[in-house]
């Protein structure tokens, strides 16, 4: 089963067998007579080598028909090939996209991705010792054959070398006209990718080098995620394959066959991480130390502006400016207009606008509190950017260029005299058209530019919960009893100075504001400690209870065609699967995910279902914020299984665990409810998600609850706790009333079975 590596020049065995005959690949079919035929292509396509078990592998690529002379489609010209065993194994090692490919003992099977990925309607099949493929680097001729066997070591690595595609960089200074060619270079502008009039997206560039020759780059592709991902002027490109061309008197750059991107963050010190959408592309020591020179050239050249965006505290009428924050609700003005409710956490000097929307049309939560109902700024989106805008989902961070602040309320659509007392308050408007680099984008959550803008809006986390369930109002006549504390059973762990204070002088204060109490627990809610275990979306800030997989009685499938790359022991998808049996073989597995196969295409579960399975522990997805992906290549290229990476994989946004109980606290002046949501891990001392799979870890929390609300025990049998308090305000119905959290406390006592510390996970 070997794999042919053809070099430069003359000797035996320098020709393919002449007893082959070829067939072209447009006259392929299942019925076709493959004894003694080949097929010939150029490698537009290199999956990876999956991993079935020991010695076992499976590769799909694809090949295009170069020099056929059928009058055929692009689309029946090109046509996957699986290989299987260590074939696939001897091609990955040996075979690089652009190569030249000869196969001969083949099988021709029906393709069952033809109507997705529109090749060829059959494939091809290679397995066995018939199976032979005689491949001509895309540094050779194939006019010149010297077929290598590779049954030794010494003859792997002469194939590995041959196989290394060595890329050459032109510096922007020496371009030519209409020749292709590969350039590194600096964003120094760029345009968001915006609709043609036919079905491409088209984007435009200017990049520099350390030759200090700019270039115009103009790039289309069919699909948007295809585009160079690029967040800021300064931002260091990598283009390959693009051709140079001759326009008005100067020379840009335009996208050619077989067009690729990668780009990196610009600034000095940040890891270099490369973006881009291509599942497979080359990036090694020699790539990091281009980008880091190019870094180091721009930042004394200037080029990388000092603050690429204005916060909102620092905004003046009338100007033009870039901002990144967090998109809080959306809502639809008319045909050509949207309006985005976003903040930064900082404060605008200047009033802002207020836009009034009817409230069925918003999407996500419209307000915050009233202590930061003024750091929210309307935007209204126009004419182009609308399409882009209404697929935001509330929760993610934004970046928007070109953005106008606009006094005063006169361009306001639908404006009506409940705003004609605006005149002089500022609005924000992100006008049509693409001048200036004019457009939006959602930044990724792993991105370097909002790690600041997240450690400030965490700051206000405490008004983040509106579970309007556990906000019930009672009505219990008040109790009285003696004050003196025979033992204390929690402690604070804030660092506020504040005076403790009664919980009728909390009740007397407005919120925002934070208390020191000493209080007896009266009740809580749930009783059973199992519903307090609620899932939690940090970009949607919806509160879900986890919910069962639904039984099903289907035949158990262990498709293992189906794992990602090498993980043959770590991952595994299974079809038709009951609870119970996912359960029984996750307790031997580090992973299991479940998956269902509509139309023969391969997707993750309805989310109403745990998405994962690890051992004990089950993980959920929001169905809100989750684009699933589907087809065989889930879970393809990852190095490190864990819920995070496998979220990522099937395109699921992981729900965290936490515990939300309601308290009903007491001392001598009233009665206060208040919630234990975000420092509830702290305060049991376990972590959430350990409760959600571990019974000492439940045993835990029900331990707790008893000590301070023993059951059948009167008030004086129950011990006191020091607390802290946040107060602050939520809107229902449109009324606002003032509600509150347990925060910065922890249980005191000496457990046997109480963890030291369990760090809680700021939600």
């Amino acid at each position: 089963m070997p794999v042919l590596v053809v070099k430069d020049g003359p000797g035996p065995g320098t020709q393919v067998p002449s007893q082959l005959q070829r067939i072209p690949i447009p006259l392929l079919s299942p019925t076709s007579d493959c004894t003694g035929k080949t097929v010939k292509g150029r490698v537009v396509h290199k999956g990876p080598l999956v991993s079935m078990g020991e010695d076992n592998y499976v590769l799909k690529t694809v090949i295009q028909e170069v020099d056929s002379q059928q009058n055929m489609s692009p689309e029946h010209s090109s046509i996957n090939i699986i290989l299987f065993g260590a074939l696939a194994k001897d091609y990955s090692e040996s075979v690089s996209q652009g190569d030249m490919l000869l196969v001969t003992g083949f099988s021709v099977g029906n393709s069952p991705t033809a109507q997705k990925d529109k090749l060829h309607a059959c494939n091809l099949q290679l397995a066995g010792d018939d199976a032979w493929m005689y491949v001509w680097p895309s540094t050779v001729s194939p006019r010149a054959s010297v077929p290598r066997k590779r049954t030794s070591p010494a003859s792997t690595e002469v194939t590995k070398a041959v196989k290394v595609v060595k890329y050459t960089y032109v510096p922007l200074s020496d371009l030519k006209p209409g020749v292709v060619v590969n350039v590194y270079a600096v964003v120094t502008f760029f345009k968001q990718p915006f609709r043609t009039k036919g079905t491409d997206y088209c984007s435009t560039l200017k990049i520099t080098d350390q030759s200090n020759k700019k270039v115009g780059c103009t790039i289309f592709c069919d699909k948007l995620e295809e585009h160079p991902k690029i967040f800021k002027m300064g931002d260091i490109i990598r283009l390959h394959r693009v051709k140079t061309q001759l326009f008005n008197g100067a020379i840009s750059l335009l996208t050619s066959h077989g067009f690729s991107v990668v780009t990196f963050d610009g600034m000095v010190g940040s890891p270099v991480v490369p973006r881009t959408s291509s599942e497979s592309f080359k990036f090694g020591e020699e790539d990091c130390q281009v980008v880091e020179a190019l870094r180091t050239w721009a930042a004394n050249q200037s080029l990388v502006p000092a603050q690429p965006c204005v916060p909102l505290s620092a905004v003046q009428p009338k100007t033009y400016f870039d901002l990144t924050c967090q998109l809080l609700a959306k809502a639809p003005v008319d045909s050509s207009c949207t309006l985005l409710k976003v903040w930064d956490g900082s404060k605008c000097p200047h009033p802002l606008l207020d836009v009034f929307v009817e409230p069925n049309t918003l999407e996500g939560c419209p307000t915050l509190s009233k202590d930061m109902a003024n750091l929210t700024a309307n935007v209204l989106v126009y004419d182009n950017h609308v399409e882009v805008a209404r697929q935001f989902k509330p929760g993610s961070y934004l970046r928007i260029y070109n953005l106008h602040a606009v006094p005063g309320a006169s361009r306001l659509p639908s404006n009506d005299s409940g705003q004609s007392d605006q005149t002089g308050h500022l609005g924000f408007h992100l006008h049509g058209g693409t001048s200036y680099g004019r457009g939006l984008r959602v930044l990724p959550e792993d991105s370097p530019d909002i790690l600041d803008l997240k450690k400030i809006l965490e700051t206000f986390s405490e008004s983040d919960i509106n579970d309007s369930s556990m906000f019930e109002v009672w009505s219990t006549p008040p109790e009285s009893f003696g004050t003196a504390p025979d033992e204390i059973a929690t402690e604070r762990t804030c660092d506020h100075t504040v005076e403790q204070v009664s919980l009728a002088e909390v009740k007397s204060r407005s919120p925002p504001q934070v208390f020191h109490v000493q209080v007896q627990l009266k009740s809580y809610q749930p009783q059973r400690l199992y519903q307090s275990l609620k899932l939690f979306c940090h970009k949607c800030k919806t509160i879900e209870p986890p919910s069962e997989s639904p039984s099903r009685t289907l035949t158990l499938l262990m498709s293992s065609q189906l794992m990602g790359k090498g993980k043959a022991k770590e991952l595994i998808f299974l079809m038709g699967a009951t609870l119970e049996e996912t359960c029984r073989i996750a307790s031997a597995y580090s992973n299991i995910v479940p998956v269902t196969s509509p139309q023969g295409t391969m997707t993750p579960l309805d989310l109403s279902a745990p998405f994962l399975f690890r051992g004990t522990k089950r993980y959920y997805g929001c169905k809100q914020c989750s684009q699933l992906k589907v087809g065989e290549s889930l879970g393809e290229g990852v190095e490190v299984w864990d819920e995070k990476s496998v979220a990522d994989a099937l395109g699921v946004q992981l729900l965290q665990y936490g515990l939300l109980m309601k308290l009903e606290l007491q001392d001598g002046t009233g009665f206060l409810e208040a919630l234990l949501w975000r420092d509830a891990e702290s305060f049991f001392h376990v972590s959430a998600e350990d409760a959600a799979a571990d019974q000492e870890a439940q045993d835990r929390v029900q331990e707790t609850m008893d000590r301070l609300c023993p059951p059948g025990s009167s008030t004086a049998e129950r011990p006191w706790m020091d607390l802290c308090l946040s107060a602050y305000t939520v809107e229902e119905n449109g009324q606002r009333r003032a509600c509150y959290q347990i925060c910065h406390t922890g249980t005191r006592g000496t457990n046997p079975h109480t963890h030291p510390h369990a760090s809680p996970r700021d939600t």
